[in-house]
């Protein structure tokens, strides 16, 4: 039986699509999960074949001893992969060691930590000013060794989703920060960046055998602009000609410069003054509504073709469409527990509405954004049209309200 293993997933998204691709490809699939509540909620789960509880995902040498229970149950293992952090190189190294499809481990083992892969891209002109302190001074003293010029970025390395990057206007809000990641990190590195303006752009890769492919140029709204939580997407991003030119040319060399000849990934970059910046790269598909957002828009199933490229075969990257699409994400201002949701069915029925996703179920407490993770909804949204794809997926969205009740 041709198995395809996963190393953790989201209950939706594209990691969960990836498994869906699967199961549709005709693999058996089977997902190694730390998710205990998952166990509980099996039926929900029909294209996951097997699921395996596992206590530590990260744990190398336990995830061999699953795998040999699975070879001894007759299934033969044709792709070991994960779709979702911090498991992708690791996956890889492991797909290595089982003598499968090889991608760029060292790169995607870069691509993890914000830290590494600026060292690795330093001198690439894509790289703001950035900074590495470690927290064993006070914070008067970080300030005047690492700060130039405000304002600046504060990250965790090893944050996504927006966790933990927070943007400082000014030295009180610098010594706010630092107390943070004080608190998150210990003595842990922080990464410190010049703050980059213009807008922002999420490109999606996928290099096979060291030939680059730009999937998808999408353009992203960021609502809060301290804690970065992007709000709209929009593709494919109308950019000028030399714009797309010279992305192309950014996007080739930084694959050749953090050494990703066979892989995926997706970055974040701003169009700043005539020239591209990178803003964060990630060594994976993006999450929650991408992949359906590429494939309303051109036919594509970014995660089938990364599944094909695990399984030694040719990614097929030719577009079949060519539609505008827009995704609307949705918030809440104030912390409660949820109560109800009501207007999904009519924002379903908004002509040009192509999906409606509602996270959190009644009784899940609901927090104004922090993170990417504190987005609870979301409309996506198609037309011939930009502009119109855009107003149909906002309408859509103002239809569905939270009820909230105080904690």
């Amino acid at each position: 039986m041709q198995t395809i293993i996963f190393l953790g997933s989201n209950k939706s998204g594209s990691s969960r699509d990836a498994i869906r691709a699967a199961s549709d490809m005709g693999y058996f699939t089977v997902l190694l999960t730390d998710r205990r509540k998952w166990i509980k909620q099996r039926e929900e789960f029909p294209d996951v074949h097997q699921m395996v509880l596992m206590d530590r995902l990260l744990d190398k040498e336990k995830i061999f001893r699953q795998l040999s229970k699975i070879n001894n149950q007759g299934k033969q293992i044709k792709a070991f992969v994960s779709f979702i952090d911090p498991f992708v190189s690791l996956a890889a190294e492991i797909s290595k060691e089982l003598g499968l499809q090889e991608v760029s481990v060292a790169a995607l083992f870069k691509m993890e930590d914000k830290t590494r892969f600026r060292d690795e891209l330093q001198n690439n002109p894509v790289t703001p000013h950035f900074s590495i302190c470690l927290l064993d001074k006070d914070e008067n003293e970080l300030f005047k060794e690492h700060v130039k010029k405000l304002p600046v970025i504060l990250k965790s390395p090893v944050s996504n989703g927006s966790k933990d990057v927070i943007k400082a206007n000014s030295k009180e809000e610098f010594t706010e920060a630092v107390q943070h990641f004080r608190n998150q990190l210990g003595q842990d590195p922080l990464l410190i960046e010049e703050f980059i303006p213009g807008p922002q752009y999420l490109i999606e890769v996928l290099v096979h055998n060291s030939n680059t492919t730009i999937v998808a140029i999408i353009e992203q709204e960021i609502s809060s602009m301290n804690r970065f939580i992007i709000t709209g997407y929009h593709m494919p991003a109308r950019l000028s000609k030399h714009a797309r030119e010279t992305l192309n040319e950014s996007i080739g060399q930084v694959m050749k410069d953090i050494g990703l000849s066979h892989g995926t990934c997706h970055l974040e970059m701003r169009w700043t003054e005539g020239e591209w910046k990178l803003i964060e790269i990630n060594p994976r598909i993006s999450g929650s509504a991408i992949n359906q957002m590429i494939l309303e828009s051109i036919g594509i199933s970014l995660v089938k073709e990364t599944l094909k490229l695990h399984l030694g075969e040719k990614p097929d990257l030719t577009p079949s469409k060519a539609e505008y699409v827009s995704a609307e994400f949705i918030t809440v201002e104030t912390q409660g527990r949820l109560v109800k949701v009501t207007g999904k069915n009519k924002a379903k029925k908004i002509d040009g509405v192509k999906m409606v996703y509602v996270k959190p179920r009644k009784g899940s407490v609901l927090t104004p954004p922090l993170s990417m993770g504190d987005r609870y909804a979301y409309v996506l949204a198609s037309s011939s049209d930009p502009l119109k794809a855009k107003e149909i997926a906002k309408r859509a969205a103002g239809e569905i309200k939270f009820y909230i009740e105080p904690l």
